[in-house]
């Protein structure tokens, strides 16, 4: 028998885990929830210094980028969860916002709805914040938020005094006043353990709720479209495949499958879909187009005088923002870990040796693609983001590297710096540290922008959500992110499925 939902959501990530949990509470309507994977099983997930261990476990999509011309030809691992909760069992933890200028670029693609201040209640509705509420938190909702008073790693603790000795105020809190200088993480942490999305939104009084049908091991192909609707959509188990109907469909996929399946649908750019022998439903080129992420290089390493305590909490325990001149927002940020992290291009030292400034750009201007290569679901994209292909990158990153060397050498880290490492003390020249980050740069898993906010003729949803051509299937997860915010991007997607909860529900 045909299953049909009144909603039906694709995907159990962060935004995924939103929207079931709060259309849900509408007892009137029936809502299936559909995911990939399964519920987490690994004990790992939940502990805060495994996070960098957990990429390339069964439950890790493994996606890699094509290769990319400005990161010395190098593929690039894009991990992305594939169980209950999604990215936020892979993720570090870090809970940052952005600043409110970030948003401006979202009022301009999709209204005033999507401006910080309209935001910020649902920012605000959506955490439960350890230094309790007040004007820029919430202290009752369901994602704990945990700013660290005790516990810093000394390491940590001699950053964030290094980086006031150089003249930038700590501001307190990435999610307060503003974003600008070293301060503690936020993290979405309880009682010592990662805290997912689908931990914080999908308890057990939530999942049983008779209204809520979660599907897990589903995997998605594509929409049933009729005119200018869709009625369904082709799923596969292990068993069997079947088409599952409902009045409205919310894709919350993520920025690598949504617009996969938009595609496999036949939506998108007509050469493109040609080449996989996928019929045009619908001509749009946005569709994949956009594609951009946060880059960190990895990094300003060095040696330590003496051994490196292990973190209390997820080895990267504080960000810096910095160059937002005064009011605007940042353009570079370091990250201090206190263990060694290079890529595949450098040898690390012994865990306990040594520490790290990663650093990076805020604002990357580079723009990529996604593509399919087959219309089986189960093909693998070509993902090409086009790394530091916009000179400006390039030359802004020099700049982070300034930055995380400044601080690294100031004066509050002498009782822990014994010597610069990576890329050494040597190396100042504007090109060979051009070929450095190339070698040195890694994604920073905040890929967005595929399934952008936008008019018609330039997006691929209005700023409702809703996806241009289709008048009941919306679109909510990173891929409609029109422009990337400061940082981690996973409390962006928290408010904006806070956000189109009310939508769906007022619709």
């Amino acid at each position: 028998m045909t299953q049909h939902f009144d909603i039906l959501i694709v995907g159990a990530g962060s935004a995924g885990s939103v929207l079931a949990s709060r259309l849900s509470e509408d007892s009137s309507l029936s809502i299936g929830l559909i995911e990939a994977g399964g519920w987490p099983d690994d004990p790992d997930i939940a502990k805060p210094a495994m996070w960098p261990l957990l990429q390339g476990r069964s439950y890790d999509w493994c996606h890699e980028t094509a290769p990319q011309p400005h990161t010395a030809d190098r593929k690039h691992p894009w991990p992305r969860g594939r169980l209950v909760g999604g990215s936020s069992c892979l993720h570090a933890m870090a809970h940052v916002r952005g600043h409110p200028n970030d948003f401006d670029a979202w009022v301009a693609a999709g209204g005033d709805g999507w401006s910080f201040d309209a935001l910020l209640p649902y920012f605000k509705r959506s955490e439960r914040f350890s230094g309790g509420a007040d004007d820029y938190h919430g202290a009752d909702g369901p994602l704990d938020v945990l700013l660290p008073a005790i516990g810093l790693n000394p390491v940590t603790q001699a950053y964030i005094a290094a980086s006031e000795a150089i003249g930038i105020e700590p501001s307190g809190d990435h999610n307060g006043a503003r974003i600008e200088g070293a301060v503690p993480n936020s993290l979405t942490v309880r009682d010592g353990e990662r805290l997912s999305v689908a931990d914080a939104y999908l308890p057990s009084d939530v999942i049983g709720r008779t209204n809520l049908t979660i599907l897990t091991n589903v995997l998605v192909d594509r929409l049933h479209i009729e005119r200018n609707r869709a009625t369904g959509l082709m799923a596969h188990t292990e068993r069997a495949s079947e088409v599952i109907t409902a009045d409205r469909i919310v894709l919350s996929a993520g920025a690598v499958a949504s617009p996969m399946i938009l595609m496999r649908s036949g939506i998108g750019d007509p050469v493109d879909l040609a080449r996989q022998d996928i019929a045009c439903a619908i001509d749009n080129p946005a569709v994949g187009d956009n594609l951009h992420d946060h880059l960190l290089a990895a990094g300003n390493v060095y040696r330590a005088r003496r051994a490196v305590p292990p973190s209390n909490y997820q080895l990267s325990e504080s960000l810096l923002y910095h160059g937002g001149g005064g009011s605007g927002p940042p353009r570079v940020v370091v990250a201090c870990v206190v263990v060694p992290v290079v890529t595949e291009e450098f040898t690390a030292p012994e865990v306990g040796g040594a520490y790290t400034l990663m650093f990076g750009v805020c604002h990357p201007r580079s723009r990529g693609r996604l593509t399919l290569t087959s219309a089986d679901p189960r093909a693998k994209p070509v993902i090409d983001p086009a790394y530091l292909s916009e000179p400006e990158d390039r030359s802004t990153f020099r700049e982070a590297l300034d930055l995380a060397r400044s601080v690294g050498h100031a004066a509050p880290m002498d009782d822990w710096r014994a010597e610069e490492l990576l890329p050494g003390p040597s190396m100042q020249e504007p090109s060979a540290i051009d070929q450095f980050i190339a070698r040195a740069a890694m994604t920073h898993h905040h890929p967005v922008g595929t399934c952008r906010m936008g008019p018609v003729g330039d997006g691929v949803v209005d700023g409702s959500l809703k996806l241009h051509g289709l008048d009941n299937v919306f679109v909510v997860d990173a891929s409609v992110i029109p422009t990337i915010t400061s940082g981690p991007i996973n409390a962006a997607i928290v408010a904006m499925a806070e956000r189109a909860a009310d939508v769906l529900k007022a619709s």
